[in-house]
């Protein structure tokens, strides 16, 4: 049950703030927006306000905002608020801003676990003491830095870890650098409460909010280059082919309901920023195709045939659809090679 209702979490909060950037520039910009949905399929409930819909739906796998003047065949459009009505600018800006709210929906939910449970500070320094353990009692300070162990030069914080786990109540010679200067210190790991020995020092930091915000969007960015760059491998035949659907979303939610709260906001994060992404393809029916036909019609000065363009992106949308049958059919088909 915990695992349906992360699931739940998840997929509303991805595709809330997805739609959530269309309405809000289509309302910015002066475009009639008639409905406003979560999920698909029957309408469970919904309210009516200042002219708009807002309707939460049956299934919990998307999301729309359907705007006037869209629909080719759609009558009596009031003057100036239709979609079409505006320039190639704002309908691209009303286009890309669900996904940008994607990278920055990712950006925030990265910021929040920075605040809350720290981030990890990079090399082998200390971000954070334990008060009472054998590094305070030895004079460690949070910002020194670890440069050698029982003799042994330390390079990373895992050699850290795996070196002072096996010296459990060994008196242990470390030399620390503080301000450019080496420190030479003796302590005594203890057996902590999952059986390894520790000393009580930490690589995780909690950041303030600017700072936790600047490096969620910095992570972001970051992550959001790998994902270009392995898409790129993968469709040179560089990369295996490794695509998800919603059953491996669901499988990977549910490992992070077992890890941890923190760690399914990351989850989130991560997929906020490839259902963004993804967006931008150039694919018919996604926003990244809608955004090509927009800036076709600004270098030819004149819209695409409506009816040839909505066609391309049903055409499209029938393709996406084979697509996510046949990764379902992958996901499933690998859960049930990883099972016992």
């Amino acid at each position: 049950m915990a695992t349906f209702w992360a699931s739940v979490f998840v997929f509303a909060i991805l595709i809330f703030f997805h739609e959530l950037g269309h309405f809000a520039v289509a309302k910015a910009v002066g475009i009639k927006v008639h409905e406003f949905s979560l999920g698909f399929g029957p309408k469970l409930f919904g309210q009516n306000r200042g002219g708009t819909d807002y309707n939460l739906r049956l299934l919990p796998l998307g999301g729309f905002v359907r705007m006037a003047g869209m629909d080719p065949e759609e009558e009596d459009v009031e003057e100036g608020k239709g979609f079409n009505d505006k320039s190639v600018l704002q309908r691209m800006a009303v286009i890309i801003a669900g996904p940008l709210m994607n990278f920055l929906l990712a950006a925030v939910l990265m910021a929040v676990t920075f605040m809350l449970q720290g981030m990890p500070v990079s090399g082998t320094t200390v971000a954070s003491v334990m008060p009472g353990q054998p590094a305070e009692q030895a004079g460690i300070k949070s910002g020194d830095q670890i440069y050698s162990i029982a003799g042994k030069k330390v390079a990373d914080w895992e050699e850290i870890i795996s070196t002072i786990s096996s010296r459990p109540g060994q008196p242990t010679d470390l030399v620390i650098i503080r301000d450019n200067q080496r420190i030479e210190l003796t302590i005594t790991p203890v057996v902590g409460e999952e059986g390894r020995a520790m000393i009580g020092i930490s690589r995780v930091q909690k950041l303030n909010p600017l700072a936790a915000l600047a490096n969620g969007f910095k992570l972001t960015f970051q992550v959001t280059v790998l994902i270009v760059e392995f898409v790129g491998k993968m469709i040179v035949g560089q990369a295996p082919a490794d695509l998800g659907g919603p059953v491996r979303m669901v499988w990977e939610i549910d490992r992070a309901v077992d890890t941890g709260f923190y760690y399914l906001l990351y989850l989130a994060a991560f997929l906020s920023i490839n259902l963004g992404l993804f967006n931008l393809f150039p694919i018919p029916a996604l926003d990244g195709s809608r955004i090509m036909f927009l800036g076709l019609e600004g270098l030819r000065g004149r819209p695409v045939d409506p009816s040839k363009e909505n066609f391309i992106h049903m055409v499209g949308f029938g393709l996406l659809l084979l697509l996510v049958v046949f990764v379902t059919y992958n996901d499933v088909l690998q859960l049930f090679n990883q099972s016992p």
